[in-house]
């Protein structure tokens, strides 16, 4: 589990396919000297992966992940390069402050990024957003956009609205690519469940 608050921006070092999947490699540099250990849960660009191997350099760890073809189904991992910044968490602890809200790391969908205004430095972004997922999203509720953590401001038809403030905007890796950029996106977790048992009910 986690909570949209993201701890690191490491750039990618290596996407390689690895039999029916593929294996990822990341340079991370977490804000405290808690080592990673092998089998940890960590968020990558709000995708939950397991660290599979791990080395160190001077002034970051070297952490490997697989992706499974479900994965790579399901995520934008296969548009990335070489270079490129990712959005890093590692799993919350019980009895952490919850900044952000709970993300459980697993993916709905992949979105696309299609309109950025700035005002006095804070960014409205609008996202196209498939009807099957715009059920599972509300007005003032919380949504997880690469794995950040973020407010829904609106919900025109087949969007969503979002503002990034300056911070966000320092520290994760949100506007990079500017529009046509694809996210991935998980909703929120309540709603998930609050909209199966209206399904159920309604089919009982």
């Amino acid at each position: 589990m986690f909570t949209g608050l993201i701890e690191a921006l490491a750039p990618l070092r290596s996407l390689n396919a690895n039999g029916a999947g593929w294996r990822l490699q990341l340079a991370v540099r977490w804000p405290d000297s808690e080592p990673t250990g092998l089998g940890d849960s960590i968020a990558v660009n709000g995708c939950c992966l397991t660290v599979v191997a791990r080395d160190c350099e001077p002034d970051a760890e070297l952490l490997d992940f697989e992706l499974s073809p479900e994965t790579l189904a399901r995520t934008a991992f296969s548009l990335l390069h070489p270079g490129d910044p990712v959005n890093c968490e590692r799993a919350a602890k019980l009895g952490q402050r919850m900044g952000g809200h709970l993300v459980t790391g697993h993916i709905d969908g992949v979105i696309d990024l299609v309109q950025i205004t700035e005002t006095a430095g804070f960014f409205d972004v609008h996202y196209a957003v498939p009807a099957e997922l715009a059920a599972e999203l509300v007005v003032k509720g919380s949504v997880a956009i690469d794995g950040v953590s973020l407010t829904v401001n609106a919900l025109p038809v087949g969007q969503l609205h979002v503002t990034v403030i300056p911070h966000t905007v320092a520290h994760t890796q949100l506007l990079v690519g500017g529009t046509g950029k694809r996210a991935h996106i998980e909703t929120d977790l309540i709603a998930k469940h609050v909209r199966r048992l209206v399904e159920l009910g309604r089919a009982g």
